[in-house]
C-alpha cells in the first residue's frame, strides 16, 4: 500500500493561502533530496550511475538545481529545457540532449552547452553535421519494435512509436558516425512510461546489455553508457505499491554481470532519465472548493482546472485527494470533483468516495510534483497557477509566480485593431 502522506496540515496551508492563494502547486524539498539519494544509493554499485532528471516533468530552475546538487544531471528535449538546465548550473556531459524533429538552432544550443546528443533517427547524422558539427561523443535512440511487447497508452506500443532507430539502422548509424570522427558512443532506449513492474525495466536492460555486445562484436564499438529512459511508475493509487528500487537495482546488476562484465565491455556506464518516481509523489496541487451543484450527480467545483492539472482529463488518471482536516471523516458521499473549463472531460476526479465536502473547504490533489503544472495551458482563458517550495526548515518560497491577465495578453497586438 502506499501512504498518501501530506508534508503540513491544515493550519499550515491555510498559513500559506494567506500569502499566496489557491489554487497553487506546492513541492515538498526535503523529500525529494531523501528520494534522490535512495536513487543513487540502489545504484551505487553500477560505474559512473548518472541520472539524467528529465527536465519535462518538473521545468522549474529551483528544482533542478535541488537535483544538481544531489549529483543529478538533466534531461532536455527543447531549447528552453536547455536554457533552463545552463541557468540552473548544469552544463557539458551533465546534461543529455535528447529530442526529435529537433530544429537547427535547439543542436546548436546543445553543441554549445558540450551537452551528449541523442540522435532519434539516421537522418540527423546529416542534419547534425550540417547545422552544429559532429561532436567526439554521440548517442543514439534504439527503438526495439516488435522485438519488445508492450507499451501503454501513454507511450504506446514500440512500433507504433515516433521514438528511435531501428536496430538494422542503428548499426549503420554507428557506422556512419565512426566515419565521420565519433570516438565515444551512448546507447538509449525507452519504450514504457509510469510502470510499477520492475522486471519491466530488468528485461530493458538485459535486451540492451546483448545490444551492446552486438554492437561490439559487429563494429568493434565500445559503448560508453547505456540510458535505459524514464518510465518508472509512482504509485497513484493507495492500493498500488511503489516500485522496489533495490530490487530493480540487483536485477539489473545480476544483467550486467552476466552480460557486460562476462564479455570484456566493463565498466559501462549506466544512466537513467527518471522524472515522475524523482519528484512525482512529492508536489501536491491545493485548491479551494468554490461551488457544489446537486444535478443527475453530485459535483464538487474547484478554483483549479485541468489547465493546472490535465492527467485526470487527458489520460483518465487516478489522482488521490485529500479534504483538510477531515482526513478521519467516513467517505460517506461520491462527487464528481471538477473545473470550470468548457470541457466535460474537466474533472480531477469521477464517482469519488470523499467526506462530506462544502464549499470553503481545501482540497489537496496528489502526486502532482511530475507533469502536473508542466503540462498547463491557457485555453478559455485559464491562467496556470504558482509553484511553492516547502523548504526543510518549514519555510516556504514562491519559485514560479502565478500568470496574470497581463501575462496571457503580452503575446497580443491590440495596436492595429
Amino acid at each position: 500500500m502506499a501512504e498518501k502522506y501530506l508534508p503540513f496540515n491544515k493550519e499550515k496551508i491555510i498559513e500559506i493561502i494567506e500569502k499566496h492563494p489557491t489554487p497553487f502547486h506546492i513541492y515538498d524539498e526535503a523529500a525529494i533530496r531523501a528520494n534522490a539519494r535512495r536513487l543513487v544509493e540502489a545504484f551505487s554499485w553500477a560505474p559512473e550511475f548518472k541520472e539524467f532528471f528529465a527536465v519535462k516533468a518538473t521545468p522549474n530552475p529551483h528544482i533542478l538545481k535541488i537535483l544538481g546538487e544531489e549529483g543529478f544531471g538533466a534531461d532536455c528535449s527543447s531549447l528552453p529545457e536547455l536554457l533552463l538546465a545552463e541557468k540552473a548550473g548544469i552544463a557539458g556531459e551533465e546534461i543529455i540532449f535528447s529530442s526529435n524533429d529537433t530544429p537547427a538552432g535547439e543542436f546548436v544550443k546543445a553543441r554549445e552547452l558540450g551537452a551528449i546528443i541523442n540522435l532519434d533517427d539516421i537522418t540527423h547524422i546529416d542534419f547534425l553535421e550540417k547545422h552544429a558539427g559532429i561532436p567526439e561523443l554521440l548517442s543514439f535512440r534504439y527503438n526495439p519494435g516488435p522485438l519488445r511487447e508492450g507499451g501503454n497508452a501513454i507511450i504506446g506500443k514500440p512500433e507504433e512509436s515516433k521514438y528511435g532507430l531501428t536496430r538494422k539502422q542503428l548499426l549503420d548509424a554507428y557506422r556512419i558516425a565512426q566515419a565521420r570522427g565519433v570516438k565515444r558512443f551512448g546507447l538509449h532506449t525507452m519504450v514504457i512510461s509510469n510502470e510499477l513492474d520492475p522486471n519491466y525495466f530488468i528485461e530493458t536492460a538485459n535486451m540492451i546489455f546483448e545490444l551492446c555486445i552486438e554492437i561490439y562484436r559487429t563494429l568493434d564499438i565500445k559503448v560508453e553508457f547505456v540510458n535505459f529512459g524514464g518510465g518508472i511508475g509512482i504509485p497513484y493509487r493507495p492500493e498500488e505499491e511503489p516500485v522496489d528500487l533495490e530490487f530493480l537495482s540487483r536485477g539489473i546488476k545480476k544483467a550486467y554481470d552476466r552480460k557486460i562484465v562476462a564479455n570484456g565491455l566493463h565498466p559501462l556506464k549506466i544512466a537513467m532519465e527518471s522524472g515522475r518516481i524523482i519528484t512525482g509523489p512529492y508536489g501536491y496541487m491545493v485548491a479551494t472548493v468554490i461551488h457544489k451543484k446537486e444535478i443527475y450527480k453530485n459535483y464538487v467545483g474547484l478554483d483549479a482546472c485541468m489547465a493546472n492539472l490535465m492527467r485526470p482529463g487527458v489520460y483518465g488518471a487516478y489522482h488521490h485527494i485529500t479534504v483538510m482536516g477531515k482526513e478521519d471523516w467516513p467517505l460517506g458521499y461520491i462527487y464528481d470533483v471538477t473545473g470550470s473549463l468548457c470541457e466535460n472531460n474537466d474533472k480531477f476526479a469521477i464517482n469519488r468516495k470523499l467526506p462530506m465536502v462544502e464549499i470553503g473547504d481545501i482540497l489537496v490533489i496528489h502526486d502532482t510534483g511530475a507533469h502536473g503544472h508542466a503540462m498547463g495551458f491557457n485555453y478559455n482563458g485559464k491562467l496556470r497557477s504558482a509553484e511553492l517550495l516547502l523548504k526543510p526548515d518549514g519555510s516556504m518560497q514562491q519559485i514560479r509566480r502565478a500568470e496574470t491577465i497581463e501575462d496571457y495578453f503580452a503575446t497580443l497586438n491590440f495596436e492595429s485593431l
